[in-house]
């Protein structure tokens, strides 16, 4: 979260408006207009036909349940009539309709979600906090802090990736922690409504994974006989330097031990289990710690979504290839202008940035993908007067339905 939003849009604000009135008609049509204009709903949680023209179901992410934002925004589906939804780092209160989060504690580490659609397009969404000893606490990891990333189904199983985290009171800045390794929750029963209530085992991948990877599942891509991940890199060593996404797999039928079976894609085109630094390859120069990379059979292509590291996030691109190994396309723009990182927008501040930026292939239609990107700030977020605890629009997952 507070590594690397414009929910209350305008229903909120048609909302707080005519809160004042006394009329009962007048409530009641306010009401329906929150509602409507929200696109979320508490109705029945049954299935629905993405492909469905008449189908919306765009993804929303309001206030309730006691979560107040987060980031990371990953989503798997789970069966046919409901999505999980992964956060970073959460804001939590007890408290409902709050319109700040000044005083409002953080959960460091993952909360969960799920989310379904009515037969008529309503988005729900479900969030699922875990508690201990009265408290708000992850879902993932009892005495970790445990960063979500891509989740993936192989054989059945629910594989969720999670970064290990640790403090660092030295490091400079309001983010003041580092990578400590890397670790995969394995879930093969998911029936039960609360995923917290769900059986987890862990393996971890750390031994496998090589100095200078940030983040090791970006993305998830099951295919073939492998999960292939597309890590963050960057490292310096004999003069070269080296950034930017690489490519990795690990055989399904290795998942149960995954450390001693990853595999890295060289600069020869090779798959080492340890190749040194210099033959490293770097498939995507995106550099990014979260993106996605998903099929299109509409198009024969693999595409790779991601926001731009450059002027805080300003831009959503995409580049497409045949195979996961690449060649890949120039950038393409998806969304040529982030509101939050625009200084001619009302949304702007100068400590904004954005970030982790992905394509959620559980809500497309036809070829109008949905996406989703976070903005955060630099601001010290443990001060009440900063702008992320201020407003409520930043540090929550931005959703997009991209018409072409």
């Amino acid at each position: 979260m507070m590594g690397n939003q414009f929910y209350r849009a305008q229903s909120k604000k048609s909302c707080m408006i005519l809160y004042g009135a006394t009329k009962r008609a007048i409530r009641i049509a306010v009401l329906l207009i929150c509602i409507l204009l929200s696109a979320c709903s508490s109705g029945p949680e049954r299935a629905y036909d993405p492909r469905s023209a008449s189908s919306i179901c765009l993804p929303c992410f309001p206030d309730r349940d006691g979560w107040y934002g987060g980031d990371g925004a990953y989503s798997i589906r789970l069966d046919d009539r409901r999505v999980l939804w992964l956060f970073g780092d959460s804001f939590v209160s007890e408290e409902e309709g709050r319109l700040n989060r000044v005083g409002m504690k953080v959960v460091l580490g993952t909360t969960l979600a799920t989310s379904t659609c009515t037969p008529d397009g309503v988005f729900h969404i479900r969030y699922w906090l875990k508690k201990k000893d009265g408290q708000f606490v992850s879902s993932f990891g009892e005495d970790e802090w445990l960063w979500p990333q891509d989740p993936f189904m192989a054989d059945g199983m629910l594989y969720i990736p999670l970064v290990s985290i640790r403090a660092n009171p030295e490091i400079k800045g309001p983010f003041k922690f580092e990578v400590l390794g890397h670790k995969i929750a394995r879930i093969g029963h998911f029936e039960k409504e609360d995923p917290n209530r769900w059986p987890v085992d862990y393996v971890d991948v750390t031994p496998g994974i090589l100095d200078g990877v940030q983040a090791f599942a970006t993305t998830s891509v099951v295919y073939g006989e492998h999960v292939y991940f597309y890590p963050l890199y960057s490292g310096a060593k004999d003069g070269r330097a080296v950034l930017g996404n690489i490519l990795t797999r690990i055989p399904i039928r290795r998942l149960d031990d995954p450390a001693r079976a990853v595999e890295y894609l060289t600069t020869e085109g090779r798959w080492e289990q340890e190749p040194d630094h210099a033959r490293v390859k770097v498939v995507l120069e995106a550099a990014v710690s979260e993106m996605s990379v998903r099929y299109h059979p509409d198009e024969g292509k693999w595409v790779a979504v991601y926001l731009s590291v450059r002027n805080n996030g300003d831009q959503m691109l995409c580049r497409k290839a045949d195979r996961l190994e690449g060649p890949w396309s120039e950038p393409e723009v998806l969304i040529g202008t982030i509101p939050e990182v625009d200084p001619n927008s009302p949304r702007y501040d100068r400590n904004t940035f954005c970030y982790a930026g992905k394509e959620h292939r559980e809500f497309a239609r036809g070829g109008n993908p949905v996406v989703t990107y976070v903005c955060n700030s630099h601001d010290d977020f443990e001060k009440d007067g900063s702008f992320i605890r201020r407003n409520l629009f930043l540090y929550r997952p931005v959703v997009r339905h991209l018409r072409h």
